[in-house]
């Protein structure tokens, strides 16, 4: 039922989503304003959970909206699936980002992921394990780090992680069972005969 209503709500998103883009590609300030207004907090947290930084997320979160407005005066921006266009470009905006810094980039979990312990041990134990999973992480390949962050950060389906990365939801599966792998054995927590295999 929950799937149903919310196949039933992206559906009514994505019928929205093509009237504002319509009266936005006319330059219509309401749309362009309402696309803003709907979008910018979406996009600043997948840029902040990307990099860490407030002012280096708004910087690229307004680069992301810089870019559609380009695409809208040039004719070639989205006609639809504006949700995952604007994910992508701000992919994009990180990795030029990156590139310009020449550093790979974290993913930044403090805020995600609360300590349930009160005692001190259990707080630096919770320590400890953000630590090791901010290495593993870090040792993931960019492809398999993107979906981490949108599969369990922004919590997207397979189908929106595959067209916000341009691939095939096949190659989405294979790249998070990957990563879970990957990570799975760099935390220790495989079996000892699952490692054999």
């Amino acid at each position: 039922m929950r799937l149903l209503f919310k196949r039933r709500l992206m559906e009514g998103v994505e019928d929205s989503e093509g009237l504002l883009l319509e009266r936005a590609r006319k330059f219509d300030e309401a749309a362009l304003a309402s696309i803003y207004d709907r979008y910018h907090l979406i996009v600043y947290r997948y840029l902040y959970r990307q990099v860490g930084d407030v002012d280096t997320a708004r910087d690229l979160a307004a680069e992301v909206f810089h870019r559609l407005l380009v695409a809208l005066h040039t004719g070639k921006g989205p006609r639809n699936h504006l949700v995952a266009w604007l994910y992508r470009t701000a992919h994009n905006a990180l990795v030029d980002y990156y590139r310009r810094q020449q550093h790979r980039r974290h993913l930044p979990l403090e805020e995600e992921i609360v300590a349930d312990g009160n005692t001190p041990v259990e707080a630096a134990e919770h320590h400890l394990q953000l630590i090791q999973l901010r290495g593993a992480l870090q040792r993931l390949s960019p492809n398999q780090q993107q979906v981490i962050a949108l599969k369990f950060l922004e919590d997207l389906s397979n189908e929106q992680v595959a067209l916000i990365m341009g691939k095939s939801v096949g190659a989405i599966k294979s790249l998070q069972h990957r990563a879970l792998s990957t990570l799975q054995r760099q935390m220790g927590l495989c079996d000892a005969k699952d490692e054999n295999t």
